[in-house]
């Protein structure tokens, strides 16, 4: 029996987050032990979106599969580049014919991994069901690919849960993004599914999930649109390790991991 240590880093925000995981991804590798880095990034262009220059930072500082989610599309170059990166992928439940795949399988030490991304319903864009595609994703996957892992990219925190119930036994982890904000319930389910309703944000901590605190309280306060604004800083790094058993692709065991600033 061996083990695999997957790091997945939740939404790196901008362009702060962007250099914390460049500058700080090689040594959160060697402390974890970490034989595959999953990173979302839909939002590294200026705090919405994903471009093919971001994408190839992040591949660069060691991640090795993008998810995203409801931002994938607001930088628009990106359309003609998803077929090009077969390891940046987009929510699998958006409609067929949408550029981009929602799944991949990678090698990690000689272990194929599948990752698959999904998107929410509730609060948010109405695609396709989650449950249901997550279902004919997984299924594709060989039998061989027994670690198995899910980026469930979405608003509430009961879809999430729910989510992560339904693949309970199935998948080795249902790992939730979007909020920004880290969870404190990471646990194994009885099935053997590492589960977490938010793994929390690679950004700026001293602001408003990623975005400036004057702006987002004055956007509050007056319901005036004010703009888009990554809040500056030094950004702190939030993950989860998940730790794989190879031969059955139960999840052994789950942990978040946090790297702030130095000095921090």
């Amino acid at each position: 029996m061996g083990t695999l240590r997957i790091l997945f880093l939740g939404d790196v925000v901008g362009e702060p987050g962007l250099r914390a995981v460049q500058a700080r991804l090689h040594r959160l590798v060697a402390e974890t032990g970490a034989g595959l880095v999953v990173a979302n990034g839909e939002n590294t262009a200026a705090g919405l979106g994903i471009t093919g220059a971001t994408a190839r930072a992040l591949f660069s500082a060691g991640v090795h599969v993008i998810t995203t989610g409801n931002h994938v599309w607001d930088k628009k170059e990106i359309l003609g580049r998803l077929e090009h990166l077969p390891r940046l992928l987009r929510p699998a439940n958006y409609p067929p014919g949408t550029p981009g795949v929602g799944w991949c399988t990678v090698e990690a030490g000689g272990v194929p991994v599948g990752v698959a991304n999904l998107s929410g319903r509730i609060f948010m864009d109405p695609l396709d069901c989650p449950f249901q595609v997550a279902d004919a994703v997984f299924a594709r996957f060989p039998p061989e690919v027994r670690v198995r892992l899910l980026d469930f990219h979405a608003e509430a925190t009961s879809e999430k849960q729910a989510m992560g119930w339904h693949l309970d036994g199935r998948v080795t982890a249902v790992l939730g993004t979007h909020t920004h904000v880290a969870t404190a319930d990471a646990r194994v389910l009885p099935g053997g599914t590492g589960y977490i309703t938010d793994v929390g944000m690679s950004g700026v901590r001293d602001s408003v999930i990623g975005v400036s605190a004057g702006r987002a309280v004055e956007r509050f306060r007056s319901r005036i649109p004010r703009g888009h604004a990554v809040a500056e800083g030094e950004a702190t790094v939030c993950g989860v390790v998940v730790s794989a058993d190879t031969a059955s692709g139960r999840c052994t065991g789950i942990e978040r991991v946090e790297s702030g600033p130095p000095g921090s």
